[in-house]
């Protein structure tokens, strides 16, 4: 069974595939969707977020195949910061107020028209630029209001390795996932 063929929301598989195989820049919400949407307070009062190592196996796998990732968030965390240095994520948007003009500026900067960009997101804040994205993802444990939006939903949860599934799809859609699977693939 291809990625795409699960569980999606308003768009038929063939046209979660199509969107999936034009999209040149994945951006990423943080809260719920690279994480499990938990905070973790430590003695001192410092905030700690946990981060899945297959999500960050995807989205190496996605720089391989050059298709950009960005993280846009409402929040602020060097927790974040330090994540996105060790994926090399070069486009860290942290205390975005407007997640849609957010990304609207990624894909001008980046010369891509709207379409060619994917939203993961997973809570209200993230409908607006889901809207504005060609391929609106939700995380199996969004809010209703999120799935419903999405054209497609992953199968597992937020910091559970949502965001691989994503990076798979879009990897397939393009056909370039298959040398991944196979048992000589690149560590």
């Amino acid at each position: 069974m291809d990625a795409f063929e699960h569980a999606y929301c308003g768009a038929p598989p063939a046209t979660v595939a199509g969107r999936a195989a034009h999209i040149g820049v994945l951006a990423l919400d943080v809260d719920g969707v690279l994480t499990d949407g938990g905070v973790y307070i430590g003695d001192d009062g410092e905030p700690f977020k946990r981060f899945n190592i297959h999500d960050g196996k995807g989205i190496a796998m996605l720089r391989d195949a050059g298709i950009e990732v960005a993280i846009v968030t409402a929040r602020r965390s060097g927790a974040v910061e330090a994540r996105a240095r060790e994926l090399r994520i070069g486009h860290v948007h942290q205390g975005v107020r407007d997640k849609a003009a957010a990304l609207a500026d990624l894909a001008k900067g980046l010369g891509l028209a709207p379409q060619a960009c994917a939203f993961v997101g997973d809570d209200l804040v993230d409908l607006a630029p889901m809207r504005a994205a060609g391929l609106a993802v939700a995380v199996a444990n969004a809010h209703p209001a999120v799935c419903a939006r999405a054209h497609w939903v992953t199968r597992r949860g937020g910091g559970d390795g949502a965001v691989r599934e994503v990076c798979e799809l879009l990897l397939g859609a393009r056909g370039v996932l298959r040398p991944w699977l196979s048992d000589d693939a690149r560590a």
